[in-house]
């Protein structure tokens, strides 16, 4: 922007969730894989579901909303608050634990069975939390609580083609 004068403005987001999602068993990100796989257990009765690592990884979600929400904020503002960035962070600025996630996700669908860790499978990055503080000095934040959009998500689950096709990941 600054070398040939454009005002061009990137996003960088972080983890996506909500409506619309990819709910697939085996082709999914964490989020809608696990509505997926808590669903289908609450629904078939199942006494556990198994989830890969530790669950200590942490990840930072934004429900899609909130990134249209921050594209529509970006892109009108003025170029001088923009200051010339070559992107902006786009998230929450908050993380939880996978494990922490399953549970949210558990109560949501009102899962009551027991939610068990297989630390022999991977546990990936670490974690993941971008830093939010450009887009929260711009005058942007994430509005949507990861409770309200899960529930918009489950919505949209049960909604979805994708409900009840495939294989039932839990263990019975």
């Amino acid at each position: 922007n600054r070398q040939y004068g454009t005002d061009y403005r990137s996003l960088m987001p972080t983890n996506l969730y909500g409506p619309g999602d990819n709910y697939h068993p085996e082709h999914s990100h964490v989020l809608p894989a696990l509505v997926r796989r808590f669903s289908e257990a609450a629904a078939a009765g199942a006494d556990e579901v198994v989830l890969w690592g530790s669950g200590e990884p942490r990840r930072e979600f934004l429900h899609v909303d909130d990134l249209a929400s921050a594209a529509v904020y970006f892109c009108n503002l003025d170029a001088g608050a923009w200051g010339g960035r070559s992107f902006v962070n786009i998230g929450t600025g908050e993380d939880l634990r996978i494990v922490d996630l399953a549970h949210a996700i558990a109560r949501e669908v009102g899962f009551e069975g027991a939610i068990s860790l297989d630390p022999s499978k991977p546990d990936g990055t670490p974690r993941k939390l971008l830093d939010v503080s450009a887009a929260t000095a711009m005058g942007w934040t994430a509005s949507i609580p990861l409770e309200e959009g899960l529930r918009r998500t489950l919505e949209d689950f049960k909604g979805s083609e994708q409900w009840g096709v495939g294989p039932l990941s839990v263990v019975d």
